[in-house]
């Protein structure tokens, strides 16, 4: 059985990351979905708590033909330890994707295989990208799966988002 491991931050999850877990599925028989930065929420960058990313990520894999295991994975201070800890809080994995250079090398130097996996139309489909039009009240939905827009507003995460962005 090939297990993989796909680490990301989820800032949100969007049609991106749906495209390339759907390539993993022909190539793994189970994967692990690793959501990085897990204790971060509230700020520009990381907006949304690693719950919320878990809805987003289950709701919009609901039919997903292999089975999966959406798992936080918070930060660690010291980056040399960092794979450690991943192996510790996840099932046993075969092989990593990922495009994260700093991920990339961690897991290289633990001599784990790593991936990256192709990206699909990253210049309109980076977490920053759809971050920056939820920001500015532009349109952001066609970037995401429609579980993750229904998330969002459960969440009112646009208002938190727009509130946290201004300053004093």
């Amino acid at each position: 059985m090939r297990r993989g491991l796909y680490v990301g931050r989820f800032q949100p999850f969007h049609n991106g990351h749906k495209a390339v877990i759907d390539g993993l599925a022909e190539e793994v028989d189970e994967l692990i979905i690793g959501i990085g930065s897990a204790d971060i929420s509230h700020d520009i960058r990381h907006p949304f708590t690693a719950g919320e990313r878990v809805l987003m990520i289950t709701r919009a894999l609901n039919g997903l033909k292999i089975p999966f295991y959406v798992i936080p994975l918070e930060d660690v201070k010291r980056n040399a330890l960092w794979v450690a800890h991943v192996k510790s809080m996840v099932p046993p994995f075969d092989t990593v994707y990922t495009s994260n250079p700093l991920v990339i090398q961690l897991f290289k130097e633990a001599g784990i295989p790593v991936l990256s996996p192709p990206m699909y139309l990253r210049e309109s489909l980076s977490g920053t990208a759809v971050r920056k039009k939820m920001y500015h009240g532009e349109a952001w939905e066609e970037y995401v799966p429609k579980e993750v827009v229904s998330v969002v507003g459960e969440i009112h995460g646009i208002e938190r988002m727009q509130q946290i962005s201004k300053s004093d």
